[in-house]
């Protein structure tokens, strides 16, 4: 009889195309100094190498391993852009995941792009709660019925899930996704998503009546709605989770996040890991009988260049160097560049040379870092820094085509990082700052249906009175101009609208309820996603097929290679948060 049932672990999240590794950012204090130390971090070649090494010590004490992707593979960088899956398909099949569960970004280019992937790769496809019992099966691109879909199982009311040997036990795995899908991503018009909570208590009081008490929910819901899960579901051993980009672990040191690895809520341990490949989470976990946990150790991996940058406002030298070597050395959680040979070689040999070229053409020169945030904040108090400039360009480039286009709207999700001081370059808006290739739509609309689908979108990203989709529905524009307190009463909250005059970005006039204007935005966003339903009220809405988001972007760079303008704030937002008076 097995006295300690124990797991090693291994797992990612949210890695979105990042099959090299990425740069990331550290403020450390030597001595008196603050240094800023950029490096890079992670990629899949690492990500392997730590895995196999993993994989090779539990097999040496005959303990069970498993490794798990916590969804949103695709998209992020010119990887995808380029290869729409295969390459995420191939050095997902090298690493060799036991199961991933399919994240919003996973279904963004609908079913058929999922179907390609599924169908090339060598593991199981978890969303336990999407359901596929109504899709056509004579349409291209079809998911139902592909053997290594564990979707909804639309007549017992539960998820499919993958068993495992455990010791003289079985473990259960069950993955569930977001049952907000369709709010914001796009699957096919006949695949729906079931809630999430509900459909996961049926599957484990299933899986209990079974005598199966080993389980681990495989979640793409973020961590807020985890915890809410393991709150509400009882019998859940562990949650492996995804979506929010989420780094655990005590990172202090680095000038990063403090958040809990393994955080317990109702007996049940929550376990994230960041986000783009940088990080590896590994743990050893114990449970008991009955699978409830009863000791977890590990953490997140950052998996560092040998060789780092270092900045700060007095001059560096090689003693502050050699001084901040031994910090990152001494880190518990910093791994360092060893890398996986074969992984590295596939990369290198095969998928790199499409997009080098795009990586050497240089679009502009940042003057100064620029940070994407999706919220407004203390330190940045009208929210990004980056999304303005992207509200412009979809401005003035739709204007160039449609001189009757009075202002810019799009979604703080949109846009997907932060933008460096230096070169930017074709691949850095293609594959990271914009790599959703969607058709701006232009739109005629009354006055009183911009006030309602600004504040809807902001109530929704903030969860002010509403069950939001996440902070990525943040409206950012140019040419119109919003004052938003989230402390008003419930459509009183966007107590000033105003629209520029002329493109003069000085003289501005009120936006009259009953008056027409004509907009531009994303076909996501027009389309009435995460907040945006009151855009359907349009007096018509037309495609501009031949223009898209990075595309106006990179239009616009090209015609004024310059991000050092001073641009007017056009979000004003006070938090409902805040105290009044």
């Amino acid at each position: 009889m097995t006295q300690g049932y124990t797991l090693s672990l291994a797992h990612i999240n949210d890695t979105h195309s990042n099959f090299e590794p990425s740069r990331v950012q550290f403020n450390l204090n030597i001595g008196q100094h603050k240094l800023d130390v950029t490096s890079h971090s992670g990629g899949y070649a690492r990500i392997g190498h730590h895995i196999t090494k993993a994989r090779q010590a539990a097999a040496q004490t005959d303990t069970p391993f498993i490794f798990l992707h916590g969804g949103d593979s695709f998209q992020g960088t010119l990887y995808f852009s380029h290869f729409k899956g295969k390459a995420n398909a191939h050095l997902l099949n090298l690493l060799a995941p036991d199961a991933m569960v399919i994240g919003n970004h996973d279904i963004d280019e609908g079913n058929a792009r999922l179907a390609e992937f599924a169908k090339q790769i060598d593991f199981p496809l978890l969303a336990g709660n999407m359901d596929l019992s109504q899709e056509d099966l004579n349409k291209p691109g079809c998911l139902r019925g592909l053997p290594n879909i564990l979707d909804y199982d639309h007549q017992q009311k539960r998820a499919k899930y993958l068993l495992k040997p455990f010791h003289d036990k079985t473990l259960a795995i069950v993955g569930i996704t977001l049952d907000q899908m369709k709010e914001i991503a796009r699957p096919d018009p006949d695949t729906h998503f079931v809630d999430a909570i509900a459909t996961t208590a049926r599957t484990v009081e299933h899986l209990k009546n079974q005598g199966i008490k080993h389980i681990i929910v495989l979640s793409h819901l973020g961590l807020d709605q985890d915890k809410r899960l393991a709150a509400e579901v009882e019998g859940i051993s562990l949650i492996v989770g995804g979506h929010t980009h989420t780094l655990q672990g005590d990172f202090r040191a680095l000038g990063l996040s403090n958040l809990p690895y393994g955080e317990v809520i109702n007996n049940t341990p929550i376990v994230h890991a960041g986000k783009y490949a940088e990080v590896v989470g590994l743990a050893e976990i114990t449970f008991d009988a009955e699978g409830k946990v009863l000791s977890l150790t590990g953490g997140n991996y950052f998996m560092l260049d040998q060789h780092f940058i270092l900045s700060a406002n007095t001059a560096v030298d090689n003693q502050d160097y050699q001084a901040v070597r031994q910090q990152l050395s001494q880190h518990p959680n910093v791994l360092w560049d060893d890398a996986d040979a074969d992984i590295d070689g596939v990369i290198r040999d095969i998928y790199k040379p499409a997009i080098a070229d795009m990586e050497n053409k240089v679009l502009a020169l940042v003057p100064k870092n620029l940070v994407h945030t999706r919220l407004p904040s203390k330190a940045l108090p009208h929210g990004s820094e980056v999304a303005p400039w992207v509200s412009r360009s979809m401005f003035q480039e739709a204007k160039l085509v449609d001189p009757r286009v009075n202002f810019a709207l799009h979604n703080a999700g949109g846009v997907r990082q932060s933008v460096a001081q230096g070169q930017l370059t074709l691949a850095d808006v293609m594959g990271q700052l914009l790599p959703f290739e969607l058709p701006l739509v232009k739109y005629e609309i009354q006055g009183q249906f911009l006030y309602q689908a600004l504040e809807s979108a902001i109530n929704a990203a903030t969860n002010n009175s509403v069950r939001g989709t996440g902070a990525g529905s943040f409206p950012y524009t140019y040419g119109l101009r919003y004052y938003y307190d989230g402390r008003r009463p419930l459509g009183e909250r966007l107590f000033r609208l105003e629209m520029m005059q002329q493109d003069s970005q000085s003289l501005w006039y009120p936006v009259e309820p009953e008056s027409l204007y004509v907009g531009v935005s994303t076909s996501y966003t027009a389309a009435g996603k995460e907040g945006y339903h009151p855009l359907l009220q349009a007096r018509w809405q037309e495609s501009m097929e031949s223009l898209t988001l990075p595309q106006a972007f990179i239009r616009f760079l090209n015609r004024s290679p310059n991000l050092s303008d001073l641009l007017s704030q056009h979000v004003h937002y006070t938090s409902h948060s805040q105290r009044m008076g």
